[in-house]
């Protein structure tokens, strides 16, 4: 048995904190994280086959994922529920776990279907995007799935999120573009401008325009709803972007995997770092709480963090 660690707290400026709250098993390796509709924070335990709940104040549930399965990322479904992709050696499928905890796998008659990250979207159902088939997907919450072809091959589609047009937005990891989406399946591409940035994340920004990273552009971009593209280098070489979110403050704050920072840019492409108390921690994803502060896994370190702004 395990001594469980300490809460860390430290002032990084006079104006930002961050605290880091441990997770109670060990080497669980947190990855996405996203709020419930119970103003908690629910987050993946990837390699401990968990979904973890942490309140407000830094207490932490976890919760089981049967047949050991690795959680990759959440989101809030629109049945208050919250729904995750589940990879492991025997199948693929897709969780859902209830807010009181009660877990529920979909299991998807698909070969070798390999989603990688969801989100819901304006119309009730869940949408996917999915590796091996190089394509987005639209499940309907009992489970049946629609697939949308990506005009580009060998994609390797990564984050998607909803934005302010309606449509889905998702990144396009292996091609570097960003695609679009429309409820009816209609997809659009468009290209970086910087090539093999390898954009991991995307969210909708406080502009009207999505956000995206660029952990091998070492870039922060943006584009707006008509396609157009714009670059923002990150002070610190080699940081990874990787998570991004828009914030509380009108800003977007984005997890720096490998300079262990998490970073903030304003809409008109101004950066600030802040360093994560932790040596080692590689933050992963980001989402502003509903309690107006910043936060974010820590994968190496075994935290949860919460940034003050």
């Amino acid at each position: 048995m395990h001594e469980q660690r300490p809460t860390v707290t430290q002032q990084i400026t006079p104006t930002v904190t961050i605290t880091l709250f441990p997770i109670p098993t060990e080497e669980a390796n947190p990855g996405g994280i996203v709020v419930g509709a119970d103003g908690n924070l629910w987050f993946t335990e990837v390699e401990r086959s968990r979904i973890g709940r942490i309140t407000p104040v830094g207490i932490i549930t976890e919760f089981l994922v049967p047949a050991s399965g690795q959680p990759v990322d959440i989101t809030a479904g629109p049945d208050g529920a919250l729904w995750f992709p589940e990879l492991n050696s025997t199948t693929m499928q897709i969780g859902r776990i209830t807010l009181t905890g009660t877990v529920t796998v979909l299991k998807v008659q698909a070969t070798n279907w390999q989603p990688s990250r969801i989100v819901a979207g304006p119309d009730g159902n869940l949408w996917l995007t999915e590796t091996s088939g190089n394509t987005v997907d639209r499940m309907t919450p009992t489970g049946s799935i629609t697939a949308f072809a990506i005009p580009t091959a060998a994609s390797q589609p990564r984050d998607i999120a909803l934005g302010p047009d309606g449509n889905l937005w998702f990144v396009e990891y292996q091609s570097s573009k960003i695609g679009r989406i429309t409820i009816a399946g209609d997809i659009t591409e468009f290209p970086i401008p910087t090539e093999y940035c390898y954009p991991e994340s995307i969210t909708a920004g406080p502009d009207g325009n999505m956000w995206y990273t660029e952990p091998y552009g070492n870039k922060i971009g943006r584009i707006t709803p008509a396609g157009a593209t714009a670059e923002f280098a990150i002070p610190t070489a080699v940081s990874g972007p990787i998570g991004i979110a828009a914030g509380p403050d009108g800003n977007l704050w984005f997890a720096e995997l490998s300079a262990n920072q998490i970073g903030r840019i304003t809409p008109t492409g101004t950066v600030t770092e802040f360093p994560v108390p932790s040596p080692g921690s590689h933050p992963r994803d980001i989402v502003a709480g509903p309690d107006e502060n910043i936060w974010f896994t820590d994968y190496g370190g075994n935290y949860i963090g919460r940034i003050t702004p």
